[in-house]
């Protein structure tokens, strides 16, 4: 019997007010989170919309897309940012920490970050996916 493939929707790019210089490097973060039940997965999903809305005023932030995988009840982030500081930066501001506490034990969450030399959409996306297309057992 074989396994259905997991379908990635992924929202549109938000930039962010930092720019990518050509030939400068980002950082690129990626979040992937696996909600108990559907019901959890509308929230995350829709908490990560809000925290969107505030990207072009997130210092450092270069863009991201939101992603979800509604059948697999998953849903995340690709990031790109300017430097680690700033991806720090976020990550501690009060309406992040809000989420992360919100949705604490209703899931479990996995999340990689690399240096990518330059910005190029196209690698960022298929690296990113790559991460989130390959197997989760065993991971938490």
């Amino acid at each position: 019997m074989s396994t259905p493939k997991s379908r990635l929707l992924r929202s549109p790019w938000r930039p962010g007010p930092a720019h990518a210089a050509s030939g400068t490097p980002v950082l690129v973060s990626v979040t992937d989170f696996t909600a108990l039940g559907h019901g959890q997965a509308g929230a995350i999903a829709l908490a990560g919309l809000r925290l969107r809305r505030t990207w072009a005023r997130t210092p450092g932030a270069v863009g991201m897309w939101l992603w979800t995988d509604p059948r697999g009840k998953r849903s995340g982030s690709v990031s790109v940012w300017a430097d680690e500081r700033s991806l720090g930066d976020f990550v501690a501001r009060p309406d992040h920490l809000r989420t992360v506490r919100a949705h604490r034990g209703r899931g479990t969450m996995r999340a990689t970050s690399w240096t990518a030399e330059r910005f190029d959409p196209q690698d960022v996306w298929a690296a990113a996916r790559l991460f989130l297309t390959r197997s989760t057992k065993g991971i938490s």
